[in-house]
């Protein structure tokens, strides 16, 4: 495990940096002496959880935010590494790339359906949007009580606070991408 102080040090310089601020500014903000954020800064100083908390406070970040590594920016997924969820006695395959993102309030789903492959999905919560891209096959999308058929390159937009379903209508494999995107 990483030293909490030099943790600590990195995160508070990349946040005052991002945000373009002094240490003046900070202190003025979070009211810990310009010259002790600079010895946290520089890893010099082991601050008490109370200074660590007015700094949190003063900046508007939360304490795992000054606390923690930061989670790299760029992630890399194996399809082997996902295990999909499966219905449609294994014909309908979802995986899970990026499952929900608090942030984003939204995820990625790579979809493989089987010839003839149907599934159903209640509706979701109000305003929730889907956004699909198909990139093999021919895919039939029910939405309400509208019906697309999409081929391999065509995409759709819609609501899907109502029922809904996929079916594969093509005469192979479909696959198609998933986006989901939930409203608060």
């Amino acid at each position: 495990m990483e030293n909490i102080q030099l943790i600590l040090a990195s995160n508070l310089r990349r946040i005052r940096e991002e945000r373009r601020l002094s240490l003046d500014k900070v202190s003025e903000l979070t009211g810990v002496s310009k010259s002790m954020l600079g010895q946290i800064e520089r890893g010099e100083s082991n601050p008490t959880l109370q200074t660590v908390w007015k700094i949190a406070n003063g900046l508007r970040v939360s304490l795992t935010d000054l606390t923690e590594v930061p989670r790299s920016e760029t992630v890399v997924i194996s399809k082997e590494d996902i295990s999909p969820i499966v219905s449609d006695n294994g014909l309908f395959r979802v995986y899970p790339v990026f499952p929900f993102d608090g942030e984003t309030r939204s995820e990625i789903l790579a979809i493989v359906l089987e010839k003839g492959a149907y599934s159903c999905s209640e509706a979701h919560n109000a305003r929730t949007v889907e956004y699909v891209l198909v990139f093999e096959g021919e895919v039939t999308i029910m939405a309400g009580s509208e019906e697309y058929v999409l081929k391999a390159g065509e995409a759709i937009k819609f609501r899907a606070d109502r029922t809904h379903s996929y079916h594969n209508s093509g005469d192979g494999v479909a696959r198609f991408c998933n986006v989901m995107f939930y409203p608060e």
